[in-house]
């Protein structure tokens, strides 16, 4: 039975950003190609550590929202931990309020961006008329 995890790891802040997006792209090919099936991803960004971690006090965050088997969880670690581009991970399983929390983020962050979009297609339609 598939279950619903969230996992998110922090890339070294020396990576371009073809080589981030490639990293996250090894990920959901693995996680797809172990019969895992992608819920939801978001790119964070480059944000400030809490603490320095191998000299460094920034990094790319990047969160993954997937359904996989249990046993799957400490294969994708063993390939965090083998990825030097990757200095820290974090996994946990999510329960049905934990879901529910997730989707109602989602769609905040959805609602929030639309009206951003219309202020855009409005400024461009204003620029079109005044040439």
């Amino acid at each position: 039975m598939l279950k619903q995890y969230e996992t998110v790891f922090i890339a070294t802040p020396v990576l371009s950003d073809a080589l981030m997006k490639e990293a996250v792209a090894r990920y959901v090919t693995f996680i797809k190609d172990n019969g895992g099936e992608i819920v939801h991803q978001e790119d964070w960004g480059l944000k400030k550590l809490a603490y320095p971690i191998q000299k460094k006090t920034t990094g790319f965050y990047h969160l993954i929202e997937f359904k996989a088997e249990p046993e799957f969880i400490s294969n994708l670690e063993t390939q965090y931990k083998r990825d030097e581009r990757i200095i820290r991970f974090h996994t946990v399983s999510m329960d049905k309020h934990a879901i529910a929390y997730a989707e109602r983020r989602r769609n905040k962050i959805s609602e929030a961006a639309a009206p951003k979009a219309e202020k855009a297609d409005v400024a461009e339609a204003e620029t079109t008329v005044k040439e």
